[in-house]
């Protein structure tokens, strides 16, 4: 049984572990599983990657940065990120094992936001500055859209959401939350903005998916901004994933 799994700490509920096992029964797959290994240290990966059934792992917080030590190679976009949440496992016959790193999280979230811009779709603002936001704008910069990361603490180059006002706003249209802020079991919780000055220009994304509709979001659409939360950025990345562990 050729083997397929999440690394990371800690893992609770999985989206990955069950799409893959829905995918696998509805597509008539059955020589692959895939299961949760979580590992208190990243040097626990070593037995994992070494197991010859293994030939690929995805990679989860908080070892997307650290996991690349241990790679061989790395994608174009994964070295632009500097964060790896897919690991292809090749073993050859003399026992050595080679390991390549992917992220797939900037290719999801491109190919879901691509559709919904418009041509007044120039600026973005980067809610968050975390491992999230690098897969973000990498994207961005594959799309030509300038953008702006804002924080909590004032960082050069850098907006604090105080900052925030209705001109920044007016011209930068597209405002992605890349921050956990409204993540179930939170969702109240939400980015200190200024809503009052969204309205049907903009372009609200947020990466969270549970709940569907976050209050960043809700109060987004109530101004009449376009929405979309990050559910098919998850889709689009695991089916990258597989097509990556078996080209």
């Amino acid at each position: 049984m050729k083997k397929l799994g999440l690394i990371g700490f800690p893992l609770g509920h999985s989206f990955s572990k069950k799409y893959y096992l829905e995918k696998f029964q509805q597509e008539d797959i059955n020589d692959v599983d895939y299961d949760l290994y979580p590992i208190e240290h990243i040097s626990d990966f070593v037995p994992i990657y070494s197991d010859k059934d293994f030939y690929g792992v995805n990679v989860t917080i908080p070892y997307k940065i650290e996991v690349m030590r241990y790679l061989d190679e790395l994608s174009e976009e994964a070295k632009s990120i500097q964060a790896v949440n897919c690991v292809r496992i090749l073993h050859s016959d003399d026992g050595s094992v080679y390991l390549k790193g992917y992220n797939t999280d900037a290719y999801g979230f491109e190919t879901s936001l691509k559709p919904l811009l418009t041509p007044k779709d120039q600026k973005a603002l980067v809610l968050g500055n975390g491992g999230a936001a690098k897969a973000v704008i990498y994207a961005l910069n594959q799309l030509n859209i300038a953008y702006k990361l804002v924080s909590r603490t004032k960082q050069a180059d850098h907006y604090t959401y105080e900052e925030l006002d209705a001109s920044i706003l007016s011209e930068y249209t597209v405002i992605i939350n890349c921050s956990p802020l409204g993540t179930y079991p939170n969702i109240t919780a939400c980015p200190k903005l200024p809503y009052e000055y969204i309205n049907g220009n903009h372009l609200c994304y947020d990466l969270i998916y549970n709940p569907e509709e976050t209050a960043f979001l809700r109060k987004g659409r109530e101004q009449g901004a376009r929405t979309k939360n990050g559910y098919e950025m998850l889709l689009l990345q695991a089916e990258k994933n597989w097509e990556i562990w078996n080209s």
